[in-house]
């Protein structure tokens, strides 16, 4: 085995070596491939980012919006500078009416203009009948209309302000109905392969179907983002009459790409600029700015190339993995680089050729147990069950693989074919890697008590730590998303949908059922309708929806709250008594205008399942929201107050999708966080040899690790899609600083006298610079990132370079004391003992 090593390592030099053009011919090519498929790299911004992997609430919400009809609408609000019911007003709302209208994917457009009035004048079912009366028509009575409107228990608050000057226009759009086909066969495909009923023929369609989904959601995001491009045109058009603001769910999912989108360009740039005048101070040398950005801009050539050629989008979670692969592909580059300088140092009368053959030989075992630590760390994210951060786990498998091999063949290759660099020290740095190496040697104990005290301090932050956050923080308040947001929550009902259904008991459970002694069922269908075949349609029920409703309207998280009983007691303005009379209801149910009947009753009952839905709206901007409280009291009220069963109740919409979300990342941090560790302890153990060394050098990064948790905790910092990563990127980098720092300790301990605190000393002046050169400049690089509008992507600049220098404070001060104090090795022991004898 050691030959096969031997003769591959030989191989491998007389390339590099030998051979320099061909290797960066050969990488240009490489690169060049995979530029051709960097049009094909994708970010998904449909909902599976925001559910986890086989939940069965996904399934249900897509049942509930087969059976009930989308929630993905967008809102409007438009709060003109005069008053609303003016007829120059309202001349101006239907010009933005139709504007909308005229969009080519648009299906509706729902606004106060075109809802049914049934008390101004009062009209009876018969008129209703005949006609529906409207705002839109011109000889509407405005007064009445406006009063209307402000009183109703269906239209108050969900199209109209409580003050009404500001109203709402609901926009939705033509479904999709390949992209829905395709989604049923494909999680039907899925769920026989996942039971192990699939045939082959069925995992062949799997493919295939799972292909064109692809495809198909990506038209599909790209025909949303030109309808909202279209929409906020036309709301352009309409700002000199009006404030307007625009809101909904598909916004938040699209505009949170947006930004994504934007911050990829915008930011990077500005990382791109930052770090090359970083380098240039450290280096001050254009080699060695030049090949650690070309490395890099290789890698995320490949990676992007390699993405697009797979069909793999990035998500919210995913969105940042070229920023973590740029701070991997750098620290191995400037590891090469000090390792270079230092040869240099040593031998200047060598050549290119023996600098960077002896740079290759003292660095390329430290960097690949580095590479397979750091990609074993992120390929434990699989384990999370969250479908964007198992791909953003192997994302950044493949990636740092990539990485390893760009650093060990494109910048060695470059750096011996250009001319010996001028040697230049760093004097300074020099100075304060000696200072900290001294410092710790005098006051070990200090250390010690220093950082126990420090870890006390930060694990009390993780009884802090939090999964509750809000759709509306992701976005400063400056932006028009946020705005838009908090003028729907505060204004008109709320912003995320939550959606109650509830059942009918089993027949034979129903104390009410109405066939229960009747000798013949025909007969009672004929004589009560729809309330001698429903639980939920007839008046023996309204109580008990009258109660819910109430209950669920009450509650401070909620806003508008919509269901059957709220359709009904606006109707019983107008037939007095019709809650209570079953015959009433079943006249009602049969004659009412199909077109009422659609607005009215079959958003929130369903005849053929006589299935009750209650829906909700839930204020975003509650800074004390609590989803998962919200939902377990709805169920328990349920429960214990109503006596529903639990099986008949069913919550869905997108509350529930994203609690579920929440909760699971919260064990999922759990989860993903042991396993890092205890793979990292056993790559530890596999790379040093040494139980003892493993154990050591686990310390510094489990308090990397756990001190960002603790600092979220403390700051109040929530865990979400882009901060769940955060442990294992410190974790990542913790590693990186930890194996080079091991691996070169350990060496100057063997060519040493066994002096732990003297190879200390030599290590912090060697290796010791290359990560600080590192940390500082990937920290201050990415700290440009702070300046997003997108708080995510800032929380993610900040913890990320908090995260590289709690590392490396750990890993130059902690780590060399337990080392030299726990750590000894055979050599030291022997020279101990060498020394006791004389």
């Amino acid at each position: 085995m050691k030959t096969f090593f031997g003769k591959v390592s030989a191989g491998y030099l007389h390339l590099i070596l030998g051979q320099p053009v061909a290797v960066l011919v050969t990488s240009a090519l490489i690169v060049g491939a995979c530029a051709f498929y960097v049009p094909d790299f994708q970010l998904d911004a449909s909902s599976d980012a925001l559910v986890l992997e086989n939940d069965a609430a996904l399934r249900l919400y897509q049942e509930t919006r087969d059976r009930y009809g989308t929630d993905d609408s967008l809102i409007v609000t438009y709060s003109p500078r005069a008053e609303l019911f003016a007829p120059p007003v309202l001349g101006q709302l239907r010009g933005l009416r139709d504007d909308l209208r005229a969009i080519p994917r648009v299906e509706t457009v729902t606004s106060i203009l075109d809802v049914p009035l049934i008390a101004s004048p009062p009209v009876t079912l018969a008129d209703l009948r005949k006609h529906l009366p409207t705002l839109d028509n011109p000889k509407q009575d405005l007064a009445l209309a406006r009063r209307e409107l402000l009183s109703s228990p269906l239209y108050e608050n969900l199209l109209i302000s409580e003050d009404g000057q500001t109203t709402a226009l609901a926009v939705t759009f033509e479904p999709d109905t390949r992209f829905r086909l395709l989604q049923r066969e494909r999680d039907a495909l899925r769920g026989k392969e996942r039971v192990g009923q699939a045939s082959s023929a069925d995992l062949g369609r799997l493919e295939a179907v799972s292909a064109a989904f692809e495809l198909q959601k990506q038209q599909n995001q790209r025909d949303m983002a030109d309808d909202i491009a279209h929409v906020r045109a036309v709301l352009d058009g309409h700002r000199a009459t009006a404030q307007v603001h625009l809101g909904g769910v598909p916004m938040i999912v699209a505009d949170s790409i947006a930004f994504i989108g934007s911050d990829l360009v915008v930011f990077g740039t500005g990382v791109l600029c930052f770090l090359v005048l970083l380098l240039s101070l450290a280096f001050r040398a254009v080699r060695w700015v030049c090949l650690p950005l070309a490395t890099c801009a290789a890698v995320a050539v490949v990676m992007m190339g390699f993405l697009g050629w797979a069909e793999w989008p990035i998500t919210v979670v995913s969105s940042n993995f070229l920023s973590v692969l740029l701070i991997i592909t750098l620290s191995l580059t400037i590891h090469l680089i000090v390792a270079y300088q230092e040869v240099q140092e040593a031998t200047p009368e060598g050549d290119a050729q023996a600098w960077v053959r002896q740079m290759i030989r003292s660095k390329i075992r430290p960097c690949a147990y580095t590479a397979a630590t750091t990609a074993v760390a992120f390929g434990s994210l699989v384990v999370s069950g969250i479908r964007p951060v198992i791909d953003f786990g192997w994302m950044m498998v493949v990636g740092v693989a990539v990485a390893f091999f760009f650093a060990f063949t494109l910048f060695p290759a470059a750096c011996v074919l250009l001319a010996p660099p001028q040697r230049r020290r760093g004097w300074f740095l020099r100075r304060v890697t000696a200072s900290v190496a001294e410092r710790i040697h005098r006051r070990p104990h200090r250390v010690l008590r220093g950082f126990a005290a420090t870890t006390i301090v930060l694990a009390g932050g993780l009884f802090f730590l939090s999964v509750e956050n809000r759709f509306i923080d992701y976005f400063h308040e400056s932006t028009a998303i946020h705005q838009g947001m908090l003028r729907i929550d505060q204004q008109l009902g709320g912003t995320t949908p939550l959606e109650i259904l509830i059942d009918p008991p089993p027949i034979e459970d129903d104390p009410m059922d109405p066939l229960e002694g009747e000798e013949d069922e025909d007969d009672w269908d004929l004589d009560a309708g729809i309330a001698g075949s429903s639980h939920w349609f007839r008046s023996a029920q309204m109580g008990q929806q009258a109660r819910i409703h109430a209950f669920l309207d009450d509650r401070p998280e909620t806003g508008k709250v919509l269901s059957l009983w709220t359709s009904l007691a606006m109707l019983e303005s107008i037939e007095p008594g019709l809650t209570s009379d079953d015959i009433a209801l079943s006249i009602l149910y049969k004659k009412l205008p199909v077109d009422l009947s659609a607005t009215l009753v079959e958003p929130y009952f369903n005849e053929e399942a006589d299935q009750l839905r209650f829906a909700i709206r839930v204020f975003e901007s509650d800074a004390s929201l609590n989803r998962s409280r919200l939902l377990e009291d709805i169920q328990s009220h349920l429960v214990e107050v109503e006596g529903i069963a639990p099986g008949r109740i069913h919550q869905t919409g997108m509350v529930v999708l994203y609690n579920n979300l929440l909760q699971s990342l919260f064990r999922t941090q759990i989860l993903t966080v042991g396993v890092v560790f205890f793979l990292v302890a056993v790559m530890f153990l596999f790379a040093f040899r040494s139980l003892r060394l493993a154990a050591i050098a686990i310390v510094p990064n489990v308090f990397a690790g756990g001190s960002i948790l603790g600092i979220m905790g403390w700051f109040g910092i929530p865990l979400d899609l882009m901060t769940i990563t955060i442990a294992a990127i410190s974790i990542g980098i913790g590693v990186d600083d930890t194996i080079h720092y091991v691996h070169r300790w350990r060496e100057e301990v063997e060519r040493g006298n066994g002096d732990p605190w003297a190879a200390i000393a030599r290590s912090h002046a060697t290796v010791g610079r290359a990560m600080i050169y590192t940390t500082v400049t990937i920290a201050l690089g990415f700290s440009i990132l702070m300046l997003s509008n997108f708080v995510p992507t800032a929380y993610f600049g900040a913890l990320t370079g908090l995260a590289m220098l709690t590392a490396l404070v750990a890993d130059l001060s902690l780590l060399p004391v337990l080392m030299a104090s726990f750590g000894r090795l055979p050599a030291e022991r022997g020279a101990a003992a060498r020394v006791t004898n004389r």
